[in-house]
């Protein structure tokens, strides 16, 4: 039977009962509807939660920590053994620093500075976490849509505030802007050793100063704030996320602000030399980070990437995906139930026609064509109408989310995404299933008795 023959067949046979194939269909439609707005919620969330991280600016980021800590110089020194003995550790120092930045595709390598601080803003203590952020943070995601602007200049006596921390201090945190506050620090001002003295900046103390500890003194600085962002720009060793308060990474280095690595190189007397808490390195591109984290761990350093995470979130989504297409498949699994009782009650109603086919030439092949192709025409049209059904229900889900997070002062998300892969796989898996629930009429109605067939009335 040629092809458009039998897809005329098909269409007027489902013309002649067209309320029970239509609710057939419906059917189909409402299970690939389920299945399509379940995977469109988890594809959206992954892409946010990617877009998030990659606006963040870290996927070609490299964070970088010795491996020469308090505990571990504890561990060593109980054991008397070294940490690694073919790359021992070292401690994170300026020369660290520059090594690291000669390495092929390094782009910059800065150090984390983040410390406690007290913020007075009309006379009123706020106690929070203060960030220094290096000037090439300007260009990343995370400060698109700020309220005002990044800082005027590497050395500039301004803040970015987070949002949250903007409403402590003010119920309108965009009057925020252009106004001043005071932060209050613990100083760090070097005791002389053996005779010596002089004063240590943030990124390259003098060694002797070192050997002689330090001293903490309260000291104030005048900033200026002169944005407000909604997302947390920074995260990991040093979970600059969890800081609230931004500053000029420079400014920040000119501060001396009593930092724990302090603390860390005063305790640790193999250590002659300042140390940094950890350090961050930037790559040209994400594809060369594996190389130069590689490289970094044969310094004797500890490394921490971006990649580790992503390898990590795109087994969660993909396990989650899973679920959600395992739960969605089970109304299209009722559906197919409700194909093969159509197509059932259409043997029996149409035994006689299937009598005269056969009378008339039509071998047991092509009936089963004919109620594969009937089979196959209700998965399609119930495949693309549960498809649009999906896409309609993600977005309403969408709408629904966004209207809730303006309430809470939040900006809008998109958690709901349907791919063309998703949609196309939607409609022919419609079509595969709808094909297997026609198995068993096909061949049902293909081993009929002709004479039989023709005497039925």
């Amino acid at each position: 039977m040629k092809i458009g023959d039998l897809t005329e067949l098909a269409v007027r046979n489902l013309r002649e009962a067209i309320l029970r194939n239509s609710l057939t269909t419906l059917g189909v439609a409402v299970g690939v509807a389920s299945l399509v707005a379940m995977l469109s919620l988890g594809v959206g969330l992954q892409q946010f939660a990617s877009q998030r991280l990659a606006n963040s600016g870290l996927f070609n980021a490299i964070f970088v920590a010795s491996r020469y800590n308090a505990g571990e110089y504890e561990r060593r020194s109980r054991q008397n053994q070294p940490a690694d003995s073919s790359t021992p550790a070292r401690p994170l120092d300026e020369s660290a620093r520059r090594e690291i930045a000669g390495l092929p595709n390094v782009n910059e390598v800065y150090p984390e500075i983040r410390f406690m601080t007290e913020i007075r803003y009309n006379d009123k203590p706020y106690p929070t976490m203060v960030a220094g952020m290096p000037d090439s943070a300007r260009t990343d995601g995370a400060f698109d849509g700020m309220q005002g602007k990044f800082f005027s200049g590497p050395n500039a006596d301004e803040t970015i505030l987070q949002i949250e921390f903007a409403k402590e201090l003010s119920a309108q945190p965009s009057a925020l802007i252009g106004k001043d506050l005071v932060l209050r620090y613990a100083e760090r001002q070097a005791l002389p050793a053996q005779g010596a003295s002089k004063t240590a900046s943030a990124g390259n103390r003098d060694e002797s100063s070192v050997g002689g500890g330090f001293s903490v003194v309260p000291h104030e600085e005048k900033l200026r704030i002169v944005g407000i962002i909604s997302t947390e720009p920074e995260g990991g060793f040093g979970a600059f996320g969890r800081s609230r308060v931004f500053i000029p990474l420079a400014v920040a280095e000119t501060l001396s602000a009593t930092q724990v690595s302090d603390l860390r190189d005063v305790l640790n007397g193999s250590s002659k030399t300042s140390s940094y808490a950890s350090l961050t390195a930037r790559v040209k591109s994400p594809t060369q980070v594996p190389q130069v984290e590689a490289a970094i761990k044969g310094m004797g350093f500890t490394t921490f990437s971006l990649l580790d995470t992503t390898r990590n979130l795109r087994l969660f989504f993909t396990v989650i995906d899973l679920l959600l297409g395992i739960f969605g498949s089970l109304a299209l699994a009722v559906a197919t139930l409700g194909i093969v009782n159509t197509l059932v009650m259409a043997i029996l109603e149409r035994r006689r026609e299937i009598g005269v086919f056969k009378a008339l030439g039509a071998d047991d092949r092509d009936i089963k064509q004919l109620f594969f192709a009937e089979a196959g025409v209700m998965g399609l049209v119930g495949g693309i109408g549960g498809v649009a059904l999906g896409w309609l229900i993600g977005k309403g889900v969408t709408l629904g989310t966004n209207i809730y997070l303006s309430r809470q002062n939040l900006p809008p998300v998109n958690i709901s995404a349907v791919p063309l892969w998703l949609a196309l796989g939607a409609i022919a898996f419609a079509i595969v299933v709808s094909l297997a629930a026609g198995l068993y009429p096909a061949s049902r109605a293909a081993h009929l008795n002709p004479v039989e067939a023709l005497r039925y009335e």
